[in-house]
């Protein structure tokens, strides 16, 4: 190896660990969220679920361990739940789960075909909707463990199931609370630039893994958390809003990074950002922790399967042999 060249090779080491950890918020960020919300917890919220912090951190990252090329499937799959580019639905009113969205995806596609090529659902992503999905898992888990400790059985799995869940729904209501995960201009401003912000594809890790992982320790936050938990009435209304209020700030993201605010150790300002945001990370997912403990308390009401329609017994004539084909379709 020429000396050349190997003076290069730990700047290339460099650039693909980077490259391989791009994770949102980088391991460091999505940790201390989790951490924090789980500080947070009111003490109502069972012991089991207060004592988990570190599991609970452990957990934040999750999500961004499933996006390696090694596991193809399952890199694409999920890729879309890490974000939404709310400009895209602007004016439009989000449904409340991922079909209802794909079909009004649809609609807009038909009477918008100038941008019919950026409203498919993983371009526009699904961030609220996994979201939600995952609370509504946590909201399952919570219930069973009620059910365990009424009927005198042991509650450690559903204990352990709440604690997964718990911890993933935070990996996601991290990313929502980053503006950069909330619009097209994800990493590189991308539309009208009368302001001259950075059009380079480095913004987002600089911001969120590199920054975040460098003043870690200045980066204190957890004073930020209003100590008293929130009850969400509508949990989805309330955390399409959250999105929509983390996507007011993402120009002041590209106006900070304009002025040197992510490089080293940053400015008062930049710090203060960051610490802002992940404030906002950390009280959100409280507050859903804590929404689904209390909605586990109700029970849904008992499945009461429907009756038979009634009808003519069939024309022998029209029901086919054994061995005949039949008329109606397959599935």
């Amino acid at each position: 190896m020429t000396l050349h060249r190997f003076r290069l090779l730990p700047v290339f080491l460099t650039v693909m660990l980077l490259a391989n950890s791009a994770w949102p918020w980088g391991n460091e960020g999505h940790m201390m969220i989790n951490r924090v919300a789980a500080e947070k917890l009111p003490t109502d919220v069972p012991a089991f679920l207060r004592s988990a912090e570190e599991q609970l951190a452990y957990l934040g990252p999750e999500p961004d361990r499933w996006r390696e090329k090694s596991e193809l499937a399952l890199k694409l799959s999920q890729e879309p739940d890490h974000f939404i580019d709310l400009e895209l639905v602007e004016g439009m009113t989000l449904p409340p789960d991922r079909y209802s969205f794909y079909r009004a995806l649809e609609t807009k596609r038909q009477q918008s075909p100038g941008q019919a090529d950026s409203l498919w659902p993983e371009k526009v992503g699904l961030q609220p909707y996994i979201t939600m999905e995952g609370f509504g898992r946590l909201v399952v888990a919570f219930r069973e463990y009620r059910h365990a400790l009424r009927d005198h059985t042991n509650p450690e799995f559903a204990e352990r199931d709440a604690i997964f869940y718990a911890g993933w729904l935070g990996h996601y209501v991290a990313d929502g609370a980053n503006p950069l995960h909330t619009t097209v201009n994800y990493n590189g401003w991308t539309t009208a630039n009368p302001n001259g912000y950075t059009t380079a594809k480095t913004i987002h890790w600089k911001m969120e893994g590199v920054f975040v992982a460098a003043n870690q320790k200045q980066l204190q936050f957890a004073a930020l958390v209003p100590d008293k938990a929130r009850k969400l009435e509508n949990p989805f209304e309330d955390y399409v809003a959250y999105l929509r209020k983390s996507n007011g700030y993402v120009e002041q993201v590209y106006q900070l990074e304009k002025a040197g605010g992510f490089e080293g150790a940053g400015t008062a300002e930049s710090r203060e950002f960051i610490e802002q945001r992940m404030a906002y990370g950390a009280e959100m997912l409280r507050d859903l922790w804590y929404t689904a403990w209390l909605d586990s308390a109700v029970d849904p009401p008992p499945y009461v399967p429907p009756k038979p329609a009634t009808s003519k017994p069939p024309d022998m004539k029209t029901v086919p042999k054994l061995g005949e084909p039949s008329s109606q379709p397959g599935r």
